[in-house]
């Protein structure tokens, strides 16, 4: 099965939605492996990942239908990314790596979040919660030539709900 939506794709049989769940799911491994690799990079370089991942995801919108390249743009955002973001996951998860796994956890909806929520990450929790199933709206009435577009967004909601958990679950882990 390919990660990248033929023009045609089936919405009806879930094709698409496979699709792009599995484009969203290699966007976070590449994520993951971006924040492994990158854990003990300086502040400046981190920088410029971040930086080089947001042209990433806008370079999308330039490569809209062509499978191939968007995948491509899609990974490199998440491994961009995930190196920009190495740092801070490495401060949460020395000073507290039960945080990081629960906010993983909580992001995937497997854990519920504790008391004493912090208004600006409980905001940040309900606004990408509205994207995504603005997201996962957008999924369902694609005709299937958008799957790298709409799981760059699915990827990018994801991405600030579980930084949103990470505020939420490393509270007071300074």
């Amino acid at each position: 099965m390919s990660l990248v939506a033929a023009p045609n794709a089936d919405v009806a049989g879930g094709s698409v939605f496979g699709q792009t769940m599995g484009l969203v799911a290699a966007t976070l491994g590449f994520l993951t492996l971006g924040a492994y690799l990158g854990r003990h990079l300086g502040g400046g370089v981190s920088i410029l990942c971040c930086v080089i991942g947001f042209f990433c995801l806008v370079g999308l919108n330039y490569v809209r239908g062509a499978g191939g390249a968007a995948a491509a743009l899609m990974f490199a955002t998440g491994l961009f990314l995930g190196l920009g973001l190495a740092g801070g996951l490495d401060a949460f998860a020395s000073a507290g790596p039960d945080a990081v796994w629960q906010s993983a956890a909580a992001t995937a909806l497997f854990v519920s979040m504790p008391a004493g929520n912090v208004i600006y990450a409980g905001l940040g929790l309900v606004i990408f919660g509205g994207y995504t199933v603005l997201d996962f709206n957008r999924l369902r009435q694609s005709g299937g030539g958008d799957a790298p577009s709409i799981a760059a967004g699915i990827f990018l909601d994801v991405l600030n709900v579980f930084t949103f958990f990470l505020q939420l679950f490393g509270r007071g882990r300074d």
